[in-house]
């Protein structure tokens, strides 16, 4: 059998038309960036009898970090396929970018400023500035601790409250805050780098919530989400501010509007603001509520920009490149759902998100407030 991986150097050196890059991720993983030139096709659906694959060809295949896409080589190998995979997967590759580029690109964040103001200004700063608007976001004299895991939307929000701290007749101040839940040091450097190239001054603190649900094998994601909220919250507030913005936008609201109904049995949305139950005084705030990911998609790729997909444990041993049913793929089977109905339907995606907006109590059997529970028979004659 012949050597299973390939460095990214490796792969430069070869005639473009010799090999097929091909990234094995699941949908919501590649949605954070792909290597380039890559096509995608989720190991699932990777068979030696792709149009794709050809033995006149050499096959690369890539993961997250190399450990799966290296088993996938090893069985196209068997079946006489040029296959190998890429050393270090994806996050072996951003690494290595990073030190290269490094200094080439000095004045990248007046260029990523740019092309906020100009180019995207339509789809990214005026719908967030509307957001803040519609929904009274920022107050005077707010501190708000713009909250960065490390991935595309949260980068951008940084970005656009630095826009609209610049340009705001009202007086609010911000704290860029990043926790560390236990990041590998690979995942904390890209966080940093990307924070440093485009000038976004970030707080970094740490906490143990990765080792503390680690070993949890019943929904390690939503204890996770709420242990980060509540760090968040208590950290944001020993830096004296009064809210945290987080990054969702407009695509997560309608995805967890379908998710509550078909998996929760319940109506709900994602709300633009909400205050805080156990920290008084704290609020959140969703200023991207307006924002299509596609949008933020092609700001991304604009500015050559790579970001990690969430980091967690799970993440870092790999354990990504596979969907085992959880959150994160339910969400992915929402959001094909909706990329299915559209192309019948081109206002399904509107249609969702104003259906919270339109409830008709006097159609409804029932209904929670504040806790409780009402039915229609309690007024009905």
């Amino acid at each position: 059998m012949e050597n299973i991986e390939i460095t990214w150097q490796e792969v430069n050196s070869l005639e473009k038309d010799s090999y097929v890059l091909i990234d094995i991720r699941d949908e919501s993983a590649v949605s954070y960036g792909m290597l380039p030139g890559a096509i995608h096709i989720p190991e699932e659906q990777l068979t030696t009898e792709n149009d794709k694959i050809s033995k006149e060809k050499k096959v690369i295949f890539y993961c997250t970090k190399g450990i799966f896409s290296k088993e996938k080589a090893e069985e196209f190998q068997k079946d006489g396929i040029q296959a190998y995979s890429l050393q270090g997967g994806y996050m072996g590759w951003l690494l290595s970018r990073m030190k290269e580029t490094e200094k080439s690109e000095e004045h990248s964040a007046e260029e990523i400023e740019k092309s906020i103001r100009k180019k995207f200004h339509k789809q990214l700063f005026s719908k967030f500035a509307k957001a803040v608007r519609d929904y009274e976001l920022v107050q005077e004299g707010d501190k708000i601790a713009v909250c960065i895991s490390g991935g595309k939307d949260s980068m951008l929000m940084a970005k656009l409250f630095q826009e609209l701290h610049r340009h705001n007749k009202v007086k609010f101040d911000l704290v860029f805050l990043v926790m560390d839940p236990g990041y590998s040091e690979a995942n904390r450097q890209v966080i940093e780098n990307n924070a440093k190239r485009m000038n976004i001054p970030i707080t970094v603190f740490e906490s143990d919530i990765f080792e503390a649900v680690y070993e949890i094998e019943k929904s390690p994601c939503y204890l996770c989400a709420r242990m980060r909220r509540g760090h968040l919250y208590n950290k944001a507030k020993e830096l004296g501010c009064n809210k945290i913005a987080l990054g969702h936008h407009y695509d997560d609201v309608i995805e967890t509007i379908l998710m509550g109904m078909l998996y929760g049995a319940q109506v709900q949305t994602m709300m633009p603001k909400l205050h805080s139950t156990n920290f008084e005084g704290m609020e959140l705030i969703r200023p991207m509520y307006y924002i299509r990911e596609d949008d933020i998609k092609h700001w991304r790729d604009y500015n050559d920009l790579h970001f990690i997909q969430c980091a967690c444990r799970f993440t870092d041993t790999c354990t990504t490149c596979r969907p085992d049913g959880s959150s994160v793929s339910k969400r992915m089977e929402v959001k094909n759902l909706i990329a299915e109905m559209k192309k019948t339907n081109p206002f399904v995606e509107s249609n969702i998100f104003k259906s919270v907006e339109n409830v008709n109590l006097s159609t409804v059997i029932a209904y929670k407030q504040n806790g409780e529970k009402h039915h229609f028979l309690e007024n009905y004659e």
